[in-house]
């Protein structure tokens, strides 16, 4: 056998090792895609220097969500814009598109 072949055949038996063990590993529930409706039950600001927030920043921003995921309540946390934090309020009905559990989109339910 040529040196060539051997290095054909080693990285083919590789490339079936990892195949057969990444389809044995769980996946995330909680990634992927979904859209929830939720409301807004809380407003948060992080003064700068305090939270992660740099001293020479504006802050940082959080909303959190209060949403229904089947029988079970749900509560998430999102860093947001100061644009959003100030046009979505406390009680408004939103809903939330959640990429991988970061937060993609909110959009106001009327």
């Amino acid at each position: 056998m040529s040196r060539r072949s051997r290095f054909g055949i080693a990285g083919v038996a590789v490339a079936l090792a990892l195949c057969a063990g990444c389809a044995s590993s769980k996946r995330d529930p909680n990634l992927g895609y979904k859209s929830l409706e939720a409301t807004v039950v809380e407003r948060q600001y992080d003064s700068p220097g305090s939270g992660g927030a740099s001293y020479a920043g504006s802050g940082n921003y959080y909303l959190v969500f209060e949403a229904r995921e089947g029988d079970a309540t749900a509560h998430y946390r999102f860093p947001v814009s100061h644009q959003q934090y100030i046009r979505f309020t406390e009680g408004m009905h939103v809903q939330l598109f959640i990429e991988n559990n970061n937060l993609r989109d909110i959009r106001r339910i009327p």
